[in-house]
């Protein structure tokens, strides 16, 4: 990640012969500088942006450098100070380093001395940035990714093909399949992995935050921006950058994210500054995008951008093959979790876990499973503890009188279920499939495969 492109320096001087010249040689080296004649003019710089470093003169008009200092290390304390001194001023610039400044550089030495201490903030700098990023990612949940389904086992093996290349991915299925797992698979097995994977929720940010959210913003860009901060397509540089639900993005952005795209550069909210990223895109959706091209509500010059290769993660009752697997694995996760050991489960809920269509999927069974572990008695899970609701269809299959396969047990439910949503949503296809979580195409199948009139 190149950390040049986020790390700003604010050079200060009254010689301005000497300010062009270090501009020059900074921003040969890539840095992000600006410069300034005055102290005064300094901090009212530092009130309208922010930086991470000042380099500044000692003796200059109205403040001096030390002065300078000493109002950076009061109202702006996390920026750092390299004092700009002479040899015959060396004892003036260590009393600047008590006041706060980082350090001192003789003017008359060599680049390379000032260029070393700069690169030692940015270090200091750069370790900070990535403590407060990898806290960020600690509450990250990982899942397996093993299957019997033979559907899920060719998605599996068109994602470690991808996965070799820097193609954008779209990832597409129900809530709660697990697109976010299979888009993190994708970043560890890819050359991208020692990089960070960085995902967001289109959905929960309305477009103003979703925008600052992607590009990051400048202090004092809208109300409220009270300091500098980094987007996530910066953050993400070098690695992967996940765009969950981009179904819900807004327009606007959509056409920001394209140009993104197509010249590989962002602009921050509030600045004109170009800055270089090299991310790969993997997003996911729920929707059906090709209707929402149609409905106006999805770019489709942005579609084909992101759709180079296109995962269709199968819902959970189409892996039945894998629920003991993962039954296993979620009850051995949560008994970690809860500190709980299980020694039993109860013959009713494994019937039950084992049929259930879970509408909400792998995130469904995880619940289901986290709260029998959460409220086990003695080592045991209950069947008394599933939600009501649950408990009731699970029930409702004692009452049945003429004995039928389960498969046809199934289809039987699956089919009434889909009449009563087609009729709830008076025929409305498009409807009907949002509300039962799934794509036009796969209510259309259903519909044929049940001859539903």
């Amino acid at each position: 990640m190149n950390f040049k492109d986020n790390f700003k320096i604010l050079i200060v001087d009254d010689e301005v012969d000497y300010l062009n010249s270090m501009k020059k040689l900074l921003d040969e080296k890539n840095y992000n500088s600006e410069i300034v004649l005055s102290g005064i003019e300094a901090v009212r710089k530092l009130k309208q942006e922010s930086y991470n470093l000042v380099i500044t003169g000692l003796r200059m008009p109205e403040m001096n450098g030390i002065e300078l200092t000493e109002k950076i290390k009061k109202d702006f304390s996390n920026i750092e100070v390299i004092i700009l001194t002479s040899y015959g001023s060396i004892e003036t610039a260590v009393q600047a380093m008590k006041k706060g400044a980082f350090s001192y550089f003789v003017r008359d030495n060599g680049a390379e001395e000032l260029l070393m201490e700069i690169e030692k903030i940015k270090k200091f700098w750069k370790l900070k940035y990535e403590n407060e990023f990898l806290r960020n990612q600690q509450n990250s949940t990982s899942y397996i990714l093993q299957t019997y389904n033979e559907k899920y086992k060719d998605v599996l093996n068109i994602v470690r093909k991808a996965a070799q290349s820097n193609v954008n991915i779209l990832i597409t299925g129900e809530s709660g399949v697990g697109k976010e797992v299979l888009a993190r698979y994708v970043h560890e097995i890819s050359e991208r992995r020692q990089q960070h994977f960085v995902a967001v929720n289109c959905q929960a940010l309305s477009e103003n935050l979703l925008e600052s959210e992607l590009f990051g913003h400048e202090k004092g860009s809208f109300t409220g921006a009270l300091e500098r901060r980094i987007g996530r397509f910066q953050q993400a540089n070098g690695g992967t950058l996940f765009l969950d639900e981009i179904g819900e993005m807004p327009v606007n952005v959509q056409i920001k994210l394209l140009r993104v795209l197509e010249s590989r550069t962002i602009e921050m909210l509030g600045s004109n500054k170009s800055i270089n990223v090299d991310i790969r895109l993997i997003s996911a959706t729920n929707k059906d995008l090709e209707n929402a091209i149609i409905e106006g509500v999805f770019r489709e010059d942005l579609f084909y951008r992101i759709n180079t290769i296109i995962l269709e993660v199968p819902p959970l009752r189409e892996r039945k093959e894998d629920l003991n697997m993962l039954i296993e694995f979620f009850l051995r996760k949560c008994e970690k979790e809860q500190k709980k050991k299980i020694v039993k489960v109860e013959k009713d809920v494994i019937e039950f876990l084992l049929s259930y269509n879970y509408p909400g999927n792998i995130r469904e069974l995880r619940n289901i499973i986290e709260r029998l572990v959460v409220l086990s008695e003695n080592g045991v899970i209950r069947f008394e503890d599933l939600p009501q609701r649950k408990k009731t269809t699970i029930s409702d299959v004692s009452k049945v009188e003429d004995v039928v396969s389960l498969r046809d047990f199934r289809k039987d439910i699956e089919k009434d279920y889909i009449v009563k949503i087609l009729d709830k949503c008076e025929g409305n296809i498009s409807k009907a499939a949002e509300c039962l979580q799934i794509s036009k195409r796969q209510l259309f199948n259903k519909i044929a495969e049940y001859d539903i009139k």
